[in-house]
Protein backbone atom coordinates (compact mmCIF):
# COMPACT_ATOMS: atom_id res chain seq x y z
CA UNK A 1 0.00 0.00 0.00
CA UNK A 2 1.21 3.51 -0.79
CA UNK A 3 0.57 5.58 2.33
CA UNK A 4 0.81 8.78 0.27
CA UNK A 5 -2.55 7.85 -1.28
CA UNK A 6 -4.39 8.19 2.02
CA UNK A 7 -5.51 11.03 4.30
CA UNK A 8 -3.01 11.74 7.05
CA UNK A 9 -4.94 12.76 10.18
CA UNK A 10 -3.08 14.42 13.03
CA UNK A 11 -5.12 17.36 14.38
CA UNK A 12 -4.32 19.21 17.58
CA UNK A 13 -6.77 18.11 20.27
CA UNK A 14 -7.08 21.73 21.46
CA UNK A 15 -9.59 23.87 19.59
CA UNK A 16 -9.33 27.08 21.61
CA UNK A 17 -6.87 28.20 24.26
CA UNK A 18 -6.91 31.22 26.55
CA UNK A 19 -3.76 31.23 28.64
CA UNK A 20 -3.70 27.98 30.58
CA UNK A 21 -7.38 27.31 29.87
CA UNK A 22 -8.13 25.21 26.83
CA UNK A 23 -11.22 23.85 25.11
CA UNK A 24 -10.68 20.59 23.28
CA UNK A 25 -12.34 19.73 19.99
CA UNK A 26 -14.22 16.87 21.62
CA UNK A 27 -15.81 19.15 24.22
CA UNK A 28 -16.52 21.81 21.59
CA UNK A 29 -18.27 19.29 19.34
CA UNK A 30 -20.38 18.13 22.28
CA UNK A 31 -21.36 21.74 23.04
CA UNK A 32 -22.26 22.49 19.41
CA UNK A 33 -24.32 19.30 19.14
CA UNK A 34 -26.21 20.00 22.35
CA UNK A 35 -26.78 23.64 21.40
CA UNK A 36 -28.26 22.67 18.02
CA UNK A 37 -30.58 20.16 19.66
CA UNK A 38 -31.57 22.76 22.27
CA UNK A 39 -32.70 25.32 19.68
CA UNK A 40 -34.41 22.69 17.51
CA UNK A 41 -36.47 21.30 20.38
CA UNK A 42 -37.28 24.83 21.56
CA UNK A 43 -38.67 25.54 18.09
CA UNK A 44 -40.72 22.33 18.19
CA UNK A 45 -42.15 23.26 21.59
CA UNK A 46 -43.14 26.67 20.22
CA UNK A 47 -44.76 25.15 17.12
CA UNK A 48 -46.79 22.82 19.33
CA UNK A 49 -47.71 25.79 21.58
CA UNK A 50 -46.18 24.31 24.73
CA UNK A 51 -45.37 26.84 27.45
CA UNK A 52 -41.79 28.12 27.66
CA UNK A 53 -41.57 27.33 31.36
CA UNK A 54 -42.08 23.65 30.54
CA UNK A 55 -39.21 23.70 28.07
CA UNK A 56 -36.60 25.44 30.23
CA UNK A 57 -35.87 22.47 32.57
CA UNK A 58 -35.73 19.96 29.69
CA UNK A 59 -32.13 20.74 28.78
CA UNK A 60 -30.92 20.10 32.34
CA UNK A 61 -32.70 16.74 32.46
CA UNK A 62 -31.27 15.74 29.06
CA UNK A 63 -27.72 16.89 29.80
CA UNK A 64 -27.49 15.06 33.11
CA UNK A 65 -29.19 11.95 31.72
CA UNK A 66 -26.96 11.72 28.65
CA UNK A 67 -23.72 12.41 30.52
CA UNK A 68 -24.44 10.07 33.42
CA UNK A 69 -25.79 7.31 31.18
CA UNK A 70 -22.93 7.57 28.67
CA UNK A 71 -20.30 7.47 31.42
CA UNK A 72 -21.86 4.57 33.33
CA UNK A 73 -22.52 2.73 30.08
CA UNK A 74 -18.87 2.87 29.07
CA UNK A 75 -17.57 1.83 32.48
CA UNK A 76 -20.06 -1.02 32.99
CA UNK A 77 -20.27 -2.40 29.44
CA UNK A 78 -16.69 -1.92 28.26
CA UNK A 79 -14.32 -1.70 31.25
CA UNK A 80 -16.00 -3.19 34.35
CA UNK A 81 -12.69 -4.74 35.47
CA UNK A 82 -11.18 -1.24 35.73
CA UNK A 83 -14.02 0.66 37.38
CA UNK A 84 -15.96 -1.92 39.40
CA UNK A 85 -13.18 -3.82 41.15
CA UNK A 86 -11.71 -1.10 43.39
CA UNK A 87 -12.84 1.94 45.33
CA UNK A 88 -10.51 4.22 43.35
CA UNK A 89 -11.87 2.84 40.10
CA UNK A 90 -15.42 3.43 41.31
CA UNK A 91 -14.57 7.05 42.12
CA UNK A 92 -12.97 7.52 38.70
CA UNK A 93 -16.19 6.25 37.15
CA UNK A 94 -18.20 8.94 38.92
CA UNK A 95 -15.70 11.82 38.99
CA UNK A 96 -13.73 13.35 36.06
CA UNK A 97 -10.35 12.57 37.70
CA UNK A 98 -7.58 9.98 37.53
CA UNK A 99 -5.62 8.82 40.58
CA UNK A 100 -1.84 8.87 40.13
CA UNK A 101 0.64 6.25 41.30
CA UNK A 102 2.18 8.69 43.83
CA UNK A 103 -1.14 9.09 45.63
CA UNK A 104 -2.20 12.33 43.93
CA UNK A 105 -4.80 12.90 41.28
CA UNK A 106 -5.38 14.98 38.16
CA UNK A 107 -8.42 16.33 36.36
CA UNK A 108 -8.99 14.42 33.10
CA UNK A 109 -12.62 14.99 32.23
CA UNK A 110 -14.76 11.95 31.51
CA UNK A 111 -12.56 9.75 29.32
CA UNK A 112 -14.91 7.11 27.97
CA UNK A 113 -18.56 7.67 27.03
CA UNK A 114 -20.86 5.08 25.45
CA UNK A 115 -23.73 6.07 23.17
CA UNK A 116 -25.88 3.11 24.25
CA UNK A 117 -25.60 4.17 27.88
CA UNK A 118 -26.28 7.78 26.91
CA UNK A 119 -29.48 6.68 25.14
CA UNK A 120 -30.67 4.78 28.21
CA UNK A 121 -29.79 7.73 30.45
CA UNK A 122 -31.68 10.10 28.18
CA UNK A 123 -34.77 7.89 28.14
CA UNK A 124 -34.79 7.69 31.94
CA UNK A 125 -34.29 11.46 32.24
CA UNK A 126 -37.17 12.16 29.86
CA UNK A 127 -39.45 9.80 31.78
CA UNK A 128 -38.66 11.67 35.01
CA UNK A 129 -39.20 14.99 33.22
CA UNK A 130 -42.66 14.16 31.84
CA UNK A 131 -43.73 12.64 35.15
CA UNK A 132 -42.85 15.88 36.92
CA UNK A 133 -44.25 18.32 34.35
CA UNK A 134 -47.30 16.28 33.27
CA UNK A 135 -46.50 16.12 29.55
CA UNK A 136 -46.99 13.31 27.06
CA UNK A 137 -43.96 11.00 27.08
CA UNK A 138 -44.38 10.11 23.39
CA UNK A 139 -44.60 13.77 22.41
CA UNK A 140 -41.36 14.66 24.19
CA UNK A 141 -39.61 11.53 22.91
CA UNK A 142 -40.55 12.46 19.34
CA UNK A 143 -39.28 16.02 19.82
CA UNK A 144 -35.95 14.79 21.14
CA UNK A 145 -35.69 12.16 18.39
CA UNK A 146 -36.06 14.77 15.65
CA UNK A 147 -33.20 16.82 17.12
CA UNK A 148 -30.94 14.00 18.38
CA UNK A 149 -29.17 13.27 15.05
CA UNK A 150 -27.54 16.72 15.14
CA UNK A 151 -25.98 15.95 18.52
CA UNK A 152 -24.96 12.44 17.44
CA UNK A 153 -23.30 13.88 14.33
CA UNK A 154 -21.12 16.29 16.28
CA UNK A 155 -20.23 13.74 18.94
CA UNK A 156 -18.81 11.47 16.23
CA UNK A 157 -16.95 14.43 14.72
CA UNK A 158 -15.48 14.96 18.18
CA UNK A 159 -14.35 11.33 18.16
CA UNK A 160 -12.75 11.97 14.77
CA UNK A 161 -10.87 14.99 16.11
CA UNK A 162 -9.71 12.85 19.04
CA UNK A 163 -8.54 10.05 16.70
CA UNK A 164 -10.56 7.56 18.73
CA UNK A 165 -12.96 4.73 17.85
CA UNK A 166 -10.76 4.05 14.84
CA UNK A 167 -11.56 1.67 11.99
CA UNK A 168 -9.91 -1.47 10.76
CA UNK A 169 -6.89 -1.39 8.45
CA UNK A 170 -7.97 -0.95 4.83
CA UNK A 171 -6.75 0.17 1.43
CA UNK A 172 -9.82 2.18 0.38
CA UNK A 173 -8.74 5.53 -1.13
CA UNK A 174 -10.49 7.55 1.59
CA UNK A 175 -8.70 5.73 4.42
CA UNK A 176 -7.30 7.85 7.26
CA UNK A 177 -3.87 7.42 8.82
CA UNK A 178 -4.45 8.35 12.47
CA UNK A 179 -0.94 9.44 13.46
CA UNK A 180 -1.93 9.59 17.13
CA UNK A 181 -2.53 5.82 16.85
CA UNK A 182 -0.18 4.30 14.25
CA UNK A 183 0.91 4.66 10.63
CA UNK A 184 -1.65 2.28 9.09
CA UNK A 185 -4.52 3.42 6.83
CA UNK A 186 -7.86 2.74 8.50
CA UNK A 187 -11.58 3.16 7.92
CA UNK A 188 -12.79 6.51 9.33
CA UNK A 189 -15.66 4.87 11.20
CA UNK A 190 -16.40 8.08 13.10
CA UNK A 191 -16.93 9.92 9.83
CA UNK A 192 -19.18 7.17 8.48
CA UNK A 193 -21.41 7.52 11.54
CA UNK A 194 -21.38 11.33 11.45
CA UNK A 195 -22.55 11.34 7.81
CA UNK A 196 -25.20 8.71 8.51
CA UNK A 197 -26.62 10.69 11.44
CA UNK A 198 -26.57 13.96 9.50
CA UNK A 199 -28.64 12.26 6.79
CA UNK A 200 -31.08 11.03 9.45
CA UNK A 201 -31.69 14.59 10.62
CA UNK A 202 -32.78 15.69 7.13
CA UNK A 203 -34.95 12.58 6.74
CA UNK A 204 -36.60 13.14 10.12
CA UNK A 205 -37.16 16.86 9.51
CA UNK A 206 -38.70 16.17 6.10
CA UNK A 207 -41.06 13.56 7.58
CA UNK A 208 -41.97 15.91 10.42
CA UNK A 209 -42.99 18.58 7.92
CA UNK A 210 -44.86 16.12 5.72
CA UNK A 211 -46.60 14.15 8.50
CA UNK A 212 -46.90 16.51 11.51
CA UNK A 213 -49.81 14.43 12.81
CA UNK A 214 -47.36 11.66 13.68
CA UNK A 215 -45.66 13.77 16.36
CA UNK A 216 -46.63 12.37 19.73
CA UNK A 217 -47.26 8.84 18.48
CA UNK A 218 -43.69 7.59 19.06
CA UNK A 219 -43.04 7.22 15.32
CA UNK A 220 -40.10 9.64 15.23
CA UNK A 221 -38.62 8.14 18.38
CA UNK A 222 -38.82 4.72 16.74
CA UNK A 223 -37.32 6.02 13.50
CA UNK A 224 -34.40 7.55 15.38
CA UNK A 225 -33.65 4.37 17.35
CA UNK A 226 -34.04 2.07 14.34
CA UNK A 227 -31.94 4.17 11.98
CA UNK A 228 -29.12 5.08 14.39
CA UNK A 229 -28.57 1.64 15.83
CA UNK A 230 -28.99 -0.17 12.51
CA UNK A 231 -26.36 2.15 11.05
CA UNK A 232 -24.21 1.60 14.13
CA UNK A 233 -24.57 -2.19 13.80
CA UNK A 234 -23.26 -2.29 10.23
CA UNK A 235 -20.61 0.43 10.61
CA UNK A 236 -19.16 -1.55 13.52
CA UNK A 237 -17.92 -4.08 10.95
CA UNK A 238 -15.46 -1.42 9.74
CA UNK A 239 -14.21 -0.55 13.24
CA UNK A 240 -11.35 -1.95 15.23
CA UNK A 241 -12.19 -3.48 18.61
CA UNK A 242 -12.36 -1.01 21.50
CA UNK A 243 -11.53 -3.40 24.34
CA UNK A 244 -9.51 -6.62 24.43
CA UNK A 245 -12.37 -8.99 25.33
CA UNK A 246 -14.06 -8.21 21.99
CA UNK A 247 -11.28 -9.99 20.09
CA UNK A 248 -12.64 -13.14 18.47
CA UNK A 249 -16.29 -12.26 19.14
CA UNK A 250 -18.54 -12.62 16.04
CA UNK A 251 -20.30 -9.41 17.08
CA UNK A 252 -18.68 -6.71 19.21
CA UNK A 253 -20.23 -5.09 22.27
CA UNK A 254 -21.54 -2.12 20.26
CA UNK A 255 -23.43 -4.45 17.93
CA UNK A 256 -24.85 -6.60 20.73
CA UNK A 257 -26.10 -3.53 22.57
CA UNK A 258 -27.62 -2.12 19.36
CA UNK A 259 -29.95 -5.07 18.73
CA UNK A 260 -32.44 -4.33 21.57
CA UNK A 261 -32.63 -0.66 20.51
CA UNK A 262 -33.42 -1.65 16.91
CA UNK A 263 -36.19 -3.99 18.10
CA UNK A 264 -37.64 -1.27 20.34
CA UNK A 265 -37.37 1.25 17.49
CA UNK A 266 -39.21 -0.94 14.98
CA UNK A 267 -42.00 -1.54 17.50
CA UNK A 268 -42.34 2.21 18.19
CA UNK A 269 -42.46 3.01 14.47
CA UNK A 270 -45.14 0.37 13.87
CA UNK A 271 -47.17 1.56 16.85
CA UNK A 272 -46.81 5.21 15.86
CA UNK A 273 -47.76 4.62 12.22
CA UNK A 274 -50.78 2.54 13.19
CA UNK A 275 -51.93 5.10 15.77
CA UNK A 276 -51.56 8.04 13.39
Amino acid sequence: MNILSFIVWNPNHTALQFGSFEIRWYALCWMIGLALAYFLVKRLYKEQKIKDELFDPLFIYCFIGILAGARLGHCIFYEPQLYLTSFKGFLEMLLPIHFLADGGWKFTGYEGLASHGGTLGLMLALWLYVKHYKLSLWLVLDFIAIATPTTATFIRLGNLMNSEIIGKITDVPWAFIFEHVDSMPRHPGQLYEALAYALLFFIGWYLYRKFPQKVGTGFFFGLCLTYIFTARFFIEFTKDIQVAFEAGMPLDMGQLLSIPFVILGVWCMWKGWKKA
